[in-house]
């Protein structure tokens, strides 16, 4: 199987600075989400893929596709949703996302027709004929949404898409990107900083940092796998809870002071915790409970020292 972007040594330079450092795999999943602090390099890595900037070595491949001498092939199976607004004054919507789907190749008929269609796919009907700087906020994400899918691409990229958008709109936007990956013929890889839109929307994350890539995880499979973890205090002697804890299946390991951290088991739930401490006659005096979350993914790998060579080679995902 043709994986969806092969990264080839991938470097990018602005001058004496590299942004990209040897970016090396490949990724097949439905939905990936790209994460990294501000300067990790995630709108350069798709500013590279889309031919906007020319590596300074490596290369990429898109469906199989090399971005250095397939660009405009490239460029036909992508949409892009660029994070800033760059609109044409004075052009209306459906104006707009019709010479946009002119410039991926559809013809006219064929572009203004699909133009019609999307823009009241995203609910932008009622107001397609309305000059876009008569657009609110929302609206426009609305309408970079409408333009970078008009022409039927295989593969989305999406900058930021939620950036300055009320709960509402945001909550409209999600929607519209998972019933988009739920359709099963569009890739998509979504760039942002807020973690919830990434674990709402994504399957895969993949995570920069100063141009590198240290992390990425499968997050239906951490779904599936995770692991629930306690921090149990308790007040006086434990009593035997923690033989009683190993004993029923949990990894228990010790914490600071009367503190004991433990790991649950399949099958195995906090009410059962508190009824081996109730048999045992010990007093639990604070219980915490948490699950690894995205944010947590991301923290450890933002707080590795080298994390880059951490990754493995092949990012996949479900075909």
């Amino acid at each position: 199987m043709t994986p969806v972007i092969q990264l080839d040594a991938l470097s990018v330079r602005y001058g004496r600075r590299e942004v990209l450092r040897q970016l090396s795999g490949s990724v097949a999943g439905r939905a990936i989400g790209l994460l990294g602090p501000n300067g990790a390099g995630k709108t350069t890595l798709l500013h590279t893929l889309l031919g906007f900037l020319p590596p300074s070595s490596g290369t990429a491949r898109l469906f199989g596709h090399d971005i250095r001498s397939e660009g405009p092939r490239v460029r036909e199976l992508v949409g892009y949703m660029p994070e800033n607004d760059a609109f044409i004054a004075g052009m209306s919507g459906v104006r707009f996302v019709t010479l946009m789907a002119e410039l991926s190749g559809l013809p006219h008929e064929a572009a203004l027709e699909r133009a019609h269609e999307v823009l009241f796919y995203v609910g932008l009907g009622e107001a397609r004929y309305r000059t876009l700087e008569t657009y609110s906020l929302g609206m426009k994400q609305l309408a970079k949404f409408a333009q970078a899918i008009v022409h039927g691409p295989r593969l989305l990229f999406l900058d930021e898409p939620t950036n300055g958008l009320d709960p509402p709109a945001r909550t409209r936007m999600i929607g519209l990107i998972r019933s988009i990956v739920k359709t099963g013929k569009v890739h998509v890889v979504l760039s942002s900083h807020l973690l919830r839109d990434v674990e709402e929307c994504c399957e895969e994350v993949l995570v920069l940092k100063d141009g590198r890539i240290v992390q990425q995880c499968n997050l239906e499979e951490e779904r599936r796998t995770n692991r629930k973890l306690l921090e149990i205090e308790v007040s006086g002697n434990d009593g035997g809870l923690v033989a009683a804890l190993r004993a029923a299946g949990c990894e228990c390991a010790p914490g600071r002071g009367r503190k004991t951290k433990v790991v649950l088991p399949d099958g195995l739930s906090i009410r059962d915790v508190y009824r081996l401490a109730e048999e045992r006659d010990v007093p639990i005096r604070h219980l915490s409970f948490k699950r690894d979350s995205l944010e947590d993914i991301f923290l450890s790998a933002m707080e590795a020292p080298d994390a880059a060579a951490q990754v493995p080679p092949v990012m996949t995902g479900a075909a």
